[in-house]
């Protein structure tokens, strides 16, 4: 079977040089690098898949562009709301939609190991979630720290309201429901994302760190490749590689 024909929407970003040197190293074809004001639409003609690392504003119309040509997509954009992300779920539900905040293998392994901890550990461990990355990053927290949120407060079900994003002043004793979150910008780090489990007398932390963009796009086309044999319907990287079987 020859490999899907992929369009890199964002291009011209840290992520869409890495998936252009990605693509080459993995002998995939790329029929168009596009990037803000190109023109999306007569590029789907020739493609099977998109995958689009631009900005959340953008989403939107990347999905829509791509219902309209039945085309399947990979998104890795984020910064969106929880209110814009539900909207926008329900419209890349149309198509085949790979959507995933961290393409990295290791951090999709952390994902699992994330929820099988949570399971284990509940709530006799407090829980909190340290990332770090780059001083150009735009959003916080990152789109990966979101989702080990997700994972923690869907096993412990806790809603939005446990997070603490950060702590100033007299906060008082931590309590048993609250799951700490702490965004750290500085440097040229690519991405450090850590889940630490306190109790008394011990302590469990699962971390990744990632030192080569290259993770992030070699998982992003592995997922293009996937998804083109999928029916419509949102997917994540756990899919892709059997994590959720």
């Amino acid at each position: 079977m020859s490999p899907a024909r992929i369009i890199i929407n964002g291009a011209k970003g840290r992520m869409g040089h890495a998936l252009l040197a990605a693509a080459a190293d993995m002998k995939l074809p790329v029929v168009a690098a596009l990037d803000m004001g190109d023109d999306l639409s007569a590029a789907l003609a020739g493609a099977d898949v998109l995958v689009d690392f631009t900005i959340h504003s953008a989403t939107a119309k990347v999905i829509e562009s791509a219902i309209a040509q039945k085309k399947a997509l990979v998104i890795g954009t984020t910064g969106h709301t929880a209110e814009e992300k539900k909207h926008l779920l329900a419209l890349a539900a149309q198509v085949p939609t790979v959507w995933a905040g961290n393409f990295s293998v290791g951090v999709n392994l952390l994902f699992a190991l994330t929820r099988r901890a949570t399971q284990v550990l509940g709530a006799d461990y407090d829980t909190e979630v340290i990332e770090m990355h780059h001083r150009f990053k735009k959003d916080a927290p990152s789109g990966t720290a979101a989702r080990l949120l997700e994972l923690i407060l869907e096993e412990r079900k806790l809603n939005a309201s446990a997070l603490r994003h950060g702590r100033s002043g007299i906060t008082g004793e931590r309590t048993p429901s609250e799951v700490g979150v702490h965004a750290l910008r500085g440097g040229d780090v690519i991405g450090d994302h850590t889940v630490m489990y306190a109790a008394l007398g011990e302590r469990v932390e699962l971390t990744h760190k990632a030192s080569d963009r290259g993770i992030f796009a070699r998982g992003a086309l592995r997922a293009a490749q996937w998804v083109v044999n999928q029916p419509p319907g949102v997917y994540d990287m756990q899919h892709v590689l059997g994590l959720n079987d």
